[in-house]
């Protein structure tokens, strides 16, 4: 059978069971944060997204050094060729909606505000896998040398990042004068040698971010107890979700990645995806989950900070309300009709309709009307809540913290 006929977990579990035996494979490799492009793992050109999951696994494994891909359609759109005889790389994503448009009680496509078809988020009866073939960048030509992606300029300080999330997680870390460094669930507790012992700061938070990781596991967060808990083999499949995690981290935070304290389990890995190939699909989905949860501490204390910043605005400055969604009872006035929110229906969509006409439909957030609404609603909670109001005093919260700071 074709090994490209076969399903892409047994691709990609092959591939990674050949590198792993050669030392070869993606997180044997360490990467040096000196110099890292502003993307390292593959990501897709046209929409600047990093792929995921097996996806991501499947790419790396092609050992190309641009991390740059796009489908043969993408790269035909932006202007370049792909070249002659160059074969593409699987990868697969899930469908589980397609985007009809919306009708009329006569059959006729319903128009927004703008003169555009609306369209809709319809649920599949099932899920549906699709194949893709996409290509790197070192196989098109026209495509531009790699430098920096606009936007995505480090202007901030990698470790100062990775200390500000570790901290902010609340994990437990003990430091000691040891030469290992390992996660233990039943205290909730990573230790790691002392900071003094690392060649260098990133190697220090390479590895505290792996421990982190492991820390993800626990029962109150994302719960792997069962892979801590029964013996060598499970414990290795927990070592794998790691190991991938921490290879994620280490590229978005530009602190690169040191596997050199996992190498022991590479045969028991080799052993595994042997067995079981399938297992690389749910470790790098674990990996991906693991990630997100990481990267949401960070996020939340974003957002979090956002919100100060906006509360202690100085009178006089710009405090425009950022509506996100419409809700259920909005009335919003849009040229020269009025749309009621009436409802809210599965996958996001909402029941709408337009006065005088009396005309219902359904609205989801990626249509132009819904976004166009979006503006006017924000438009005019902005004009109610700051028209006429007070100044706001000088940071009050940053007093009231501080105070409690003290106490």
């Amino acid at each position: 059978m074709d090994s490209r006929n076969q399903p892409l977990y047994l691709q990609v579990a092959q591939r990674l069971i050949e590198q792993l035996k050669a030392g070869t494979s993606p997180w044997q490799k360490p990467w040096n944060g000196n110099g890292i492009p502003a993307f390292s793992m593959p990501y897709n050109q046209q929409t600047l997204k990093r792929y995921k999951g097996i996806n991501a696994i499947n790419l790396l494994l092609s050992a190309r050094e641009d991390p740059r891909w796009m489908t043969f359609r993408q790269a035909e759109l932006a202007g370049y060729r792909v070249n002659r005889n160059e074969k593409g790389t699987l990868i697969q994503f899930v469908k589980t909606q397609e985007r009809c448009q919306v009708l009329d009680d006569r059959g006729s496509p319903v128009l927004d505000g703008e003169g555009n078809p609306l369209l809709e988020s319809r649920p599949l009866s099932r899920a549906v896998v699709s194949n893709a073939w996409v290509f790197n960048a070192s196989q098109i030509s026209g495509i531009p040398p790699l430098i920096e992606q606009p936007g995505r300029k480090i202007d901030w300080d990698p470790i100062e990042r990775a200390e500000e999330l570790i901290r902010h997680s609340g994990a437990r870390i003990n430091h000691q004068f040891i030469d290992q460094a390992y996660y233990h669930i039943s205290f909730d507790l990573i230790t790691l040698p002392e900071r003094s012992q690392f060649s260098s700061p990133a190697g220090y938070y390479a590895t505290l971010l792996h421990e982190l990781a492991h820390w993800t596991g626990h029962p109150s967060r994302l719960d792997r107890e069962s892979l801590m808990k029964n013996g060598i083999e499970a414990y290795a499949r927990e070592e794998l979700r790691a190991e991938i995690a921490s290879m994620l981290l280490g590229d978005e935070l530009h602190i690169g990645h040191d596997p050199s304290q996992h190498a022991a389990y590479v045969e028991s890995w080799v052993s595994i995806l042997e067995n079981n190939p399938v297992e690389i699909h749910s470790a790098a989905m674990d990996a991906e989950k693991i990630f997100s949860f990481l990267i949401g501490i960070e996020l939340g204390l974003k957002k979090k900070l956002e919100q100060q910043t906006r509360h202690a605005a100085l009178p006089g400055e710009d405090r425009s309300v950022n509506i996100r969604y419409l809700t259920t009872g909005d009335e919003i006035g849009y040229k020269g009709n009025i749309y009621q929110i009436q409802g809210h229906l599965k996958q996001g969509r909402l029941r709408v309709v337009q006065l005088p006409s009396g005309l219902h439909f359904t609205l989801s957030m990626g249509d132009g009307l819904y976004q166009s609404l979006l503006k006017v609603k924000s438009a005019q909670k902005t004009a109610v809540d700051f028209s006429a109001a007070p100044p706001i005093p000088l940071r009050p919260d940053v007093t009231v913290n501080k105070e409690k700071h003290r106490r």
